[in-house]
């Protein structure tokens, strides 16, 4: 049945989408009389502060023609710590600049590598940095922002530095591969010349099942506060405090903590819990052990929390389906919410709706279902699959959905297992030789969505990004004829290619997912898609980075030529500014125009405004 599209589409807001800016990592001054944040308002992302009064104008932060990815304000106030992805890439680098502009100066850029912004220290402006070389080795290093002085403090694979005291005396470390992440408290002892190096290192929640992936120390290093669902299944909120055994602090049946700040005098933290896709908050006072309930947030997702240095602010970037990403301050006391930067809201975007199916072995998956407006009788769909695989799709701005919705193609977006956000168990459903039961996850959401009666059975398309776009390639081709035609943005094509060439830290934390390249090597084979490319009849189209070295160019390019040569139509649209990541607004106007044109032609819409 061809679909009826009733009138024109003009009401919804896709060319506003399409260049609707965001802000991303807003962090407060000092004194609160300011927001830093990342915003690509003026085309490309860069840094900019907006003063927290009425009618004050905001202002943009040179650092440069890169792309900036996230910025951290100095505890004296005078410098903000930026960091920027040359080439729009994932080889990052820490630079640090005065907030008005000027004396900017690189901290970090390891030669072929990687450097990450973690904190200030909290001691004068020196700022703790992870430096990831070439090889996969990673550094902990001391920076002093206003010196120049550099200090290694710790060193080794798949290391992350979570914390430091603001003595420098402990430090908490992450070690580990993905999903199965434990962190360590180490003690510095001050050496020769000044360097600091771990006299020794002691494991927290050690022997329990799970992962622990977020950390901070009060001020005295005494107690470490971290995120973990180590024997247990959702992530809480637990505090470990030296001679004494861990605490729960905060812990819910229903929702997993998704991110927590810790005030700078290590009196009050404030909770982002995941209540099943959408944001809530807490604020617990660390003295009483007591959480707070703040009011609901005037957005769905919370992806960004920081408190003020006094302890009375915190600082969040929100978003929703029709609101892009924007900056709200919270009153940590009185609980009001005050938007003070962003881009307006898109009033007639279309939202997301909560549906559940049934895979064939009786698991519950969820997925987020947005209804093409004023089409009448089932409508063509795409089933878009999100990276990770441990992220979650949630309720957040996406102007490739909006501008979909307004050609008259509806979306799915379903968490199959492997998602994060329900639990240790559903995060491990996919792991290794499960990995066939989340590719069967596609098919059965599809089925799911044709019984809702909202799609048209014979105009489904799956798409994916990351994971997402592996597992696109791999539900074509283990399930021919379900789906019409086919999108794959930074995929993985084959395992011995990914493994082969991409970034050594990324291959090393990701055997714990997919499996050991040598030990694994037949089971690899079995799950890459690539292999299977017989079986492949849907129509490609390949979306991909030039600057890629999370998931390489190789990837696409092996799809490209595989498809090519079977005789498969194929399309692809290659990023030479980009990595990862789709950072720049006139590259997401390319992208999304690409995807929606191509999309509506494979699936036939008719009557489109």
């Amino acid at each position: 049945m061809t679909p009826e599209i009733i009138g024109g589409l003009s009401h919804l807001p896709s060319a506003a989408s399409l260049t609707a800016w965001s802000c991303l990592a807003p962090a407060l001054a000092p004194d609160d009389s300011a927001v830093a944040f990342v915003s690509d308002r003026d085309g490309s992302p860069r840094v900019w502060i907006q003063p927290v009064g009425e009618d004050a104008e905001a202002w943009v932060v040179d650092t440069g023609p890169q792309p900036a990815v996230d910025v951290s304000w100095a505890p004296t106030g005078a410098r903000l710590a930026v960091l920027l992805a040359p080439g729009g890439g994932e080889h990052t680098q820490v630079w640090t600049v005065r907030p008005h502009g000027g004396d900017l100066r690189l901290l970090s850029a390891p030669a072929g590598g990687s450097a990450a912004l973690v904190r200030w220290t909290g001691r004068g402006e020196e700022v703790l940095v992870a430096e990831t070389s070439a090889a996969g080795h990673t550094h902990a290093v001391l920076a002093d922002a206003a010196t120049g002085g550099r200090q290694v403090i710790a060193a080794g694979r798949l290391l992350w530095p979570a914390a430091i005291s603001r003595d420098h005396a402990t430090m908490l470390l992450r070690r580990g591969p993905r999903g199965r992440r434990h962190m360590y408290v180490a003690t510095l002892v001050a050496e020769a010349l000044g360097a600091h190096l771990p006299s020794g290192e002691r494991p927290l929640l050690s022997g329990l099942p799970g992962s622990t992936d977020a950390g901070a120390l009060s001020p005295d290093g005494r107690t470490a506060y971290v995120v973990s669902d180590a024997g247990r299944d959702r992530a809480a909120l637990l505090a470990v405090r030296q001679g004494a055994d861990a605490v729960v602090l905060a812990e819910r049946p229903d929702a997993e903590l998704d991110r927590f700040a810790l005030s700078a005098d290590g009196r009050r933290a404030l909770l982002v819990w995941n209540e099943h896709g959408r944001s809530g908050l807490d604020v617990l006072e660390l003295e009483t052990e007591q959480p707070r309930p703040l009011p609901p947030p005037p957005a769905d997702v919370v992806t960004s929390a920081r408190i003020s240095w006094d302890g009375t602010l915190a600082v969040l970037a929100a978003e929703s389906p029709g609101d892009p990403s924007h900056v709200l301050l919270c009153d940590l006391d009185r609980g009001g919410y005050r938007r003070v930067a962003g881009a307006r809201r898109l009033a007639t975007a279309a939202g997301a709706e909560l549906v559940r199916f049934p895979a064939r072995d009786g698991l519950v998956l969820a997925a987020w279902l947005y209804r093409p407006p004023h089409v009448l009788g089932p409508a063509p769909f795409l089933v878009f699959l999100h990276g990770g695989p441990e992220d979650q799709e949630r309720p957040t701005f996406n102007p490739l959905y909006q501008n979909l919705l307004a050609a008259g193609i509806g979306v799915l977006a379903p968490n199959v297992r492997g998602s994060g956000g329900y639990g240790r168990a559903f995060r491990q459903a996919d792991d290794r030789e499960l990995r066939f039961r989340a590719v069967d996850d596609v098919a059965d959401c599809v089925a799911g969505l044709v019984r809702t009666g909202a799609a048209a059975r014979d105009r489904i398309a799956c798409m994916g990004w990351s994971y997402g776009g592996y597992l696109t390639l791999a539900a074509l081709v283990t399930h021919p004829g379900l789906f019409r035609a086919g999108v794959t943005v930074s995929g993985i094509a084959d395992f011995e290619t990914f493994y082969a060439r991409s970034e050594p830290w990324i291959a090393a934390a990701a055997v714990s997912e997919y499996g050991h390249p040598e030990t694994d090597r037949d089971l690899l084979r079995a799950l890459s898609p690539l292999r299977a490319f017989d079986r492949l009849a849907a129509p490609l189209l390949v979306v991909h980075g030039a600057h890629d070295t999370n998931v390489p160019l190789y990837e696409a390019e092996q799809v490209v030529d595989a498809a090519t040569a079977r005789g498969v139509p194929c399309d692809h649209l290659f990023f030479e500014d980009e990595g990862h990541e789709i950072r720049r607004i006139g590259n997401r106007i390319s992208f999304v125009t690409k995807v929606v044109d191509w999309l509506t032609n494979r699936l036939h819409i008719h009557g489109a405004g």
